[in-house]
């Protein structure tokens, strides 16, 4: 085998989604189990106080990676990172950010950002010059073996989970005077509603004991199961499918769904805010139909092989390879 790119991975000792017990373990399953197992990188986790001096990684080191391009689970300073002729590498951190984390693009040396967004979700929050690759991740395929058949799950109710916002009237003004476009309401404008319908079980983010690594063990439950965003699909559009269940997203010209190679009807059931009433009942008065069987299947099929945490790595590798 060639020589293994030896990647240097920075990230703050307290950031708490890369310790492998918060309610979400997406990002602890991606850099800290997922970049060790892949065969062609040599990771060293680099765990920092509020500061730490990158020229210890001058002559042992191919590329940086930064766990995200903000000061959140990051270290305040990178000394000497600007001296170093190594790439560096950067995942996206959440766009609510994006305004700090710009000023940070040339104090960091970024050369480089990755998410599961479109590139043109990401240039919509970030300047046209900033490099970026899309690279699906999220599926600890580990997690999602040996779940409940899909005709031994529950069928007369529609699984819904994950943080909406307040759409009370009140609240709904506070939040868009003090977060306009990112507050939980207009990011989960459908989730929020569909929640809201006698025959959605709604489960909320973390209070339950579906958190963790044993979401999938709720997914199982159900037969079908709601993946919505306002403006871009996330890792419930994936997971849910990967889970077994049927999934009902929402894709729109707004959100750009379709960026995610799923098919109407095909690998899910697409729905928006005009139909998904009309949609959810389609399924829940014909629940014995094989056919929402078949299209689990194929949604299923497709999420563990085009969103699995190693296929992730492996893109990922691609372009540090490219890089140096």
């Amino acid at each position: 085998m060639e020589n293994k790119i030896k990647v240097a991975f920075i990230f703050h000792k307290d950031n708490y989604f890369l310790l492998g017990n918060h309610f979400d373990n997406t990002y602890y399953n991606f850099f800290i189990k997922a970049l060790k197992r892949n065969e062609r990188l040599d990771v060293r986790y680099v765990k920092t106080e509020s500061e730490f001096d990158c020229s210890k990684l001058k002559d042992n080191t191919d590329v940086i990676l930064l766990w995200e391009n903000s000061f959140f689970g990051m270290p305040e300073e990178l000394t000497g990172i600007q001296n170093l002729e190594i790439p560096v590498i950067s995942r996206m951190g959440d766009p609510s950010r994006a305004k700090k984390s710009k000023k940070l693009h040339k104090k960091w040396k970024i050369n480089h950002y990755f998410n599961f967004f479109p590139e043109s979700f990401f240039h919509k929050v970030y300047p046209k010059e900033f490099n970026y690759k899309k690279i699906f991740y999220g599926v600890e395929s580990s997690l999602f073996k040996d779940l409940k058949p899909f005709n031994d799950r529950i069928k007369n109710k529609i699984l819904n989970s994950g943080n909406i916002g307040n759409d009370k009237f009140l609240n709904k003004i506070i939040n868009d005077i003090r977060n306009p476009k990112w507050n939980s309401y207009r990011c989960k404008i459908l989730r929020s509603k569909s929640s809201k319908l006698n025959f959605v079980d709604y489960f909320s983010t973390a209070n339950n004991d579906y958190v963790n690594d044993r979401y999938p063990l709720l997914l199982q439950k159900y037969q079908t199961a709601i993946a919505a965003d306002t403006y871009t699909p996330v890792q419930k559009y994936w997971e849910i499918p990967a889970a077994g269940c049927l999934a009902f997203m929402e894709v729109t010209e707004k959100n750009e769904g379709l960026h995610t190679g799923f098919i109407d009807n095909k690998t899910s059931i697409f729905i928006n805010e005009k139909n998904y009433v009309q949609k959810f009942q389609e399924y829940l008065e014909d629940a014995n139909n094989p056919k929402w069987k078949e299209i689990a299947q194929a949604g299923n099929d497709f999420a563990l092989k085009n969103f699995n945490n190693d296929a992730g790595v492996s893109s990922l590798v691609d372009l540090m390879a490219e890089l140096i």
